[in-house]
């Protein structure tokens, strides 16, 4: 199997996985009490699918790949975290900019969240990478 995209699987999973289990067990009641009321009562299927899609390429482009010559893993894990964090500082900080009450601990919250998801996905997408060059 080609090891780019092993890599993309491998971040694609763990980060569906993971943030699965964020949003539907761990964070579920958190973000209900707090944006509850602008929440869907069943999630755009098709609209996360692409999300997922988009987000795990971009952990590959700018974390996982470009550190794929580079011996040591820390430099990937922190892309992938600086990748999540930019990332979903965008989004929490644009709805605290434009939406009314919209939560600052709910931010802090998601950006971390955000940042240790990547990261952690970002290393999986390394250690499949590496593991499909040497199969």
């Amino acid at each position: 199997m080609n090891k780019y995209l092993a890599g993309y699987l491998a971040a694609a999973l763990v980060l569906v996985a993971l943030d699965m289990l964020w949003l539907g067990a761990i964070a579920r009641t958190m973000y209900q009490q707090a944006i509850g009321h602008l929440m869907a009562e069943h999630p755009n299927v098709p609209v996360a699918v692409a999300f997922y899609i988009l987000y795990a390429a971009g952990l590959m482009i700018f974390a996982v790949a470009p550190q794929a010559g580079e011996a040591e893993w820390g430099r990937t894990i922190v892309m992938g975290a600086l990748f999540g964090f930019f990332a979903y500082a965008t989004y929490d900080l644009t709805n605290l900019a434009t939406l009314a009450n919209w939560p600052m601990r709910l931010s802090l919250i998601d950006m971390t969240w955000g940042t240790i998801v990547s990261a952690v996905s970002a290393g999986a997408g390394r250690a499949a990478m590496r593991w499909a060059a040497s199969a």
